[in-house]
């Protein structure tokens, strides 16, 4: 069984237009507080963040891949494309 996250009061700034955006979700039933949306936000950011540094690591993976490889020349990419349209 996971324990409960331990929850951090911090002070944050935020422009006017992002305070009245992150009020009008909690007006609207979507989010509890402001707090959870910026909670929300910083999830999101994590998500992508991991992501993004998935991705790499795989581009990576390929690229070395790709480099270990056999290549082919120009012409029989040329002839090994054709022959799959046919």
């Amino acid at each position: 069984m996971d324990a409960a996250p331990v929850v951090i009061k911090s002070s944050v700034s935020l422009r006017e237009d992002q305070h009245a955006f992150a009020k009008a979700l909690v007006k609207a039933g979507r989010f509890p507080s402001v707090s959870a949306v910026l909670q929300q936000g910083l999830d999101l950011l994590q998500q992508q963040d991991a992501d993004t540094q998935a991705d790499r690591a795989a581009l990576q993976a390929l690229l070395q891949q790709r480099a270990n490889g056999a290549f082919i020349s120009a012409d029989q990419l040329r002839a090994k494309l054709a022959s799959q349209v046919r």
